[in-house]
């Protein structure tokens, strides 16, 4: 048997492994698959598993939080809509996944704004290097961001938005009903949005259904089901450190299959976001002991 408290920081490390799936996935499936017809599919289908298990365990929510939790659901909606577009648009998954990862300063920006929480010293120190670090990034377009990464940047603030108020509501909600209310307004938004924007092909190939089947099952369910178990026996700075890891593991799975073109700016530039992050991090780590 498996030792789940002992080993959460395994799990949490494969969830940073299946959120890498989830970038090839998601490339792979939008090959023949309109991008928002992919999301609403597979997000609608999360939806309605965890609905299932939601009653079989009889978790519930109160009829006064469903706004509340609408809410964070259409700013989800929004934020992985970006995300699927700037992906659909080209460019390469690991300095995407890299420019993602910048929600995470962000954030503290957002809680500034929206709830008068002044961030840490830390977070000022850090923000130049991963902003150097996004500058890297685009050196190899003269200095200008191209338009996937401009795509990824917008998609990365709406991350940010997101987390803030959704670490607000998951302290007062069941956090199973929350994820299945907030997975049900992303799939609805972006197939409503795709009937009217989108034109849906007569058929698709097996190969294309066997990746939108990885990334229902494995890059969605799976991932977030291993996410919430490894988090609740890790402590929360510990795991932030950890998740880091997904941009690293999806620059990888992009060289590897893709054979993606890594020049030594994008390189230098990955790994000053890396740094910030990490630092970033270490610092809430030590500080919190």
């Amino acid at each position: 048997m498996i030792d789940v408290k002992r080993n959460g920081e395994w799990i949490l490390v494969l969830v940073t492994i299946l959120a890498a799936v989830g970038w090839v996935s998601s490339k792979e499936t939008i090959l023949e698959m309109p991008p928002l017809a992919f999301m609403g599919l597979r997000f609608l289908s999360s939806a309605f598993i965890l609905f299932t298990v939601c009653l079989s365990t009889q978790q519930r929510i109160n009829m006064t939080d469903v706004p509340k939790a609408i809410i964070t659901g259409c700013l989800q909606s929004t934020n992985v809509i970006l995300w699927i577009l700037a992906i659909s648009i080209g460019g390469q998954l690991g300095e995407g996944s890299f420019i993602m990862s910048l929600s995470v300063l962000m954030a503290p920006i957002v809680g500034w704004i929206f709830f008068k929480e002044k961030p840490l010293v830390i977070f000022w120190l850090s923000l130049p290097i991963a902003v150097v670090g996004l500058a890297f990034l685009s050196l190899s377009n003269g200095w200008h961001l191209s338009v996937n990464q401009l795509w990824f940047l917008i998609s990365a603030l709406a991350q940010a938005i997101f987390f803030v108020f959704n670490s607000r509501l998951v302290q007062k909600i069941a956090i199973l009903p929350l994820i299945c209310i907030q997975m049900f307004c992303t799939g609805t938004a972006s197939l409503i949005i795709s009937v009217f924007t989108e034109s849906w092909p007569s058929s698709i190939s097996f190969i294309t259904l066997i990746w939108l089947i990885v990334s229902i099952f494995i890059a969605t369910i799976l991932r977030f089901a291993l996410q919430f178990v490894g988090q609740k026996y890790v402590p929360v700075s510990n795991a932030a450190i950890i998740m880091i890891l997904e941009p690293v593991f999806t620059t990888l799975a992009g060289v590897i299959v893709y054979l993606e073109p890594m020049p030594w700016t994008k390189w230098i530039g990955c790994f000053l976001i890396l740094i910030s992050l990490l630092s970033y991090r270490g610092y809430n780590f030590i500080h919190k002991k």
